[in-house]
């Protein structure tokens, strides 16, 4: 994908996902989503604040995580969770919904990783049906498959994952194989991705989950 139809599907991505958070009770909101230790509320306020966070505060946020970034996202998501009221933040979702702008170090792809996966992270622990568009999910396969931020391809070094809705694999050795949603799932450390997959690898895969 293009980086126009990147910031396009994000756009529209956010506006959808805005639409079903309209429709959630409190309840819901609390709910634990895929993303360890995120409830649904959080994951939503870290959507909020990729498009807000400036250069300044995320190297303040990873200098008092202690350069452990994975626990300056949580933290800041955890942060401005507590801040808003899920009304609050659905409205900051749809207002920079067409936003570009993108937290430091972050590659163009990311904002649309984050939009499919986070959107699964809410909509499967609360029953409902999120569909991602197939161009979308392969562009964001590729870039998870390539980051060290995810690591996916370090992780299943020996296995091969292959999608059986379009044409997208990576990697060599035993098959791992299923819905290229599913796959995004896993390449960006999600178990939840594992129930739809299949394959001679897919034991080596989930002992590889941690």
């Amino acid at each position: 994908m293009e980086r126009a139809e990147i910031v396009a599907t994000v756009e529209q991505e956010r506006l959808d996902l805005a639409d079903l958070l309209d429709d959630l009770g409190p309840e819901e909101w609390a709910r634990p989503s895929l993303a360890r230790g995120w409830t649904v509320q959080d994951v939503v306020a870290h959507l909020t604040l990729t498009t807000r966070l400036s250069s300044l505060a995320a190297v303040t946020g990873v200098l008092r995580a202690r350069g452990d970034l994975n626990r300056m996202i949580g933290d800041s998501a955890r942060a401005r969770a507590a801040q808003y009221t899920p009304a609050e933040l659905v409205a900051q979702l749809r207002e920079t919904a067409g936003s570009a702008r993108r937290p430091l170090g972050t590659q163009p792809p990311d904002p649309l990783v984050d939009m499919l996966v986070h959107g699964q992270d809410i909509a499967r622990p609360l029953g409902r049906t999120r569909e991602m568009p197939s161009p979308a999910v392969a562009a964001a396969l590729d870039h998870a498959w390539g980051s060290s931020f995810y690591g996916a391809r370090k992780r299943f070094a020996g296995l091969r994952l292959r999608a059986t809705d379009l044409d997208w694999s990576a990697g060599e050795g035993e098959e791992v194989r299923g819905p290229a949603g599913d796959l995004l799932l896993l390449a960006t450390g999600r178990p939840a991705g594992l129930d739809a997959l299949d394959g001679p690898g897919v034991t080596q895969a989930a002992a590889r989950m941690g």
